[in-house]
């Protein structure tokens, strides 16, 4: 089933050099999709259960993907990560992580959290609108979308 057209993607990054960057990527490359952002581990779980500011759906959908940091205050990637994937709805979303770290067991550790990819974060601005390009196009065009809310009784 393709599910293309615009969604909602949720940025979880705390360098806020890094959250310009994606900003300013999104823009010169036209990515038509809604980029809503939070700046730490614990505002993430805020934003996906709806809490507080964030319960106005309108305002802040349920994205369609999430990309994250992994080095993060409060909480860390890996905690939300591990929240998402034991969430009954929200395990379906898919999590792409882009981190400075290309430790090997960084990227292991997420992938068995049940991370859908891992990137390492570019240095170079072009690199960082060609990630966000393809990221964006792959997750937006290529794949279906999982139900992220309960079906109807």
């Amino acid at each position: 089933m393709h599910n293309g057209g615009s969604f909602t993607v949720l940025l979880v990054e705390d360098d806020l050099n890094d959250i310009f960057l994606v900003k300013r990527a999104f823009k010169r490359a036209h990515i038509p999709n809604p980029l809503q952002i939070v700046t730490d581990g614990e505002e993430a779980i805020h934003y996906l259960r709806g809490d507080g500011k964030y319960a106005d759906r309108n305002h802040f959908p349920l994205p369609c993907l999430i990309v994250m940091d992994i080095k993060m205050p409060r909480k860390t990637g890996f905690e939300v990560l591990e929240w998402i994937k034991h969430d009954a709805f929200m395990k379906r979303l898919p999590v792409v992580i882009v981190s400075s770290s290309d430790q090997p067991g960084d990227v292991d550790k997420a992938y068995e959290m049940g991370a859908n990819a891992y990137m390492i974060k570019p240095v170079d601005f072009k690199a960082v609108e060609g990630l966000f390009t393809s990221i964006t196009h792959y997750w937006g065009l290529e794949c279906a979308k999982p139900q992220l809310e309960p079906a109807p009784v």
